[in-house]
């Protein structure tokens, strides 16, 4: 088996790939995450899920690396990404809250060995309650999610703030689509228990 490298310094995805019981080391791909004009939110992505895989490459010629990226968009088509700061946050969140957002996690497997690369957009929507201003402002000095797209973590005290939730894939919420990648990992004859 080729070893696996996850092109990520999310420890949100590190914990997800450590479910598979596999073996794998990563490392944060540099790579410039701008959108480019005019581009849907499903072509970025997959674009930045595959840019990373394929950054790490020339370091780790004998690998398989794994990218992924991901946006939550709003009803209107709005793209919401990392927050980094609370004002930013609590605008996210006020405008996610009593509607829908569809979460995209693009997701790339790249064989560094052979050029071989999958790539994929999983999407998995969240609907959340109506939240008040004293809602959303108590979760987000509890959490701090600040570095996670729409502003909330999903598998932390973020579950509270949903009515509901739909998708083939609870994982790609988090970041990385599991059940995806296991296919990916199995078209490049990875066993996996």
């Amino acid at each position: 088996m080729s070893a696996l490298l996850l092109a990520s310094s999310s420890p949100y995805r590190r914990e997800l790939l450590e479910r598979l019981q596999l073996p794998f080391t990563w490392q944060s791909p540099s790579i410039d995450e701008t959108r480019q004009s005019g581009e849907a939110a499903i072509d970025l992505v997959k674009r930045l899920a595959e840019e990373k895989a394929r950054a790490l490459a020339a370091s780790h010629p004998d690998h398989l690396i794994i990218g992924s990226d991901q946006v939550a968009v709003l009803g209107d088509g709005q793209i919401l990404g990392k927050p980094h700061d609370l004002p930013r946050a609590q605008q996210q969140l006020r405008a996610a809250s009593g509607s829908s957002v569809t979460f995209l996690t693009g997701l790339a497997l790249f064989n560094a060995s052979n050029g071989n690369c999958q790539v994929d957009c999983v999407p998995f929507t969240v609907h959340f309650r109506p939240l008040s201003d004293t809602q959303i402002l108590r979760y987000l000095l509890r959490e701090q999610p600040f570095d996670c797209a729409g502003s909330f973590k999903s598998e932390g005290l973020g579950i509270s703030l949903f009515r509901s939730t739909e998708g083939e894939d609870a994982t790609s919420l988090v970041g990385l689509p599991l059940i995806r990648l296991v296919d990916m990992l199995l078209n490049e004859g990875v066993e996996i228990p």
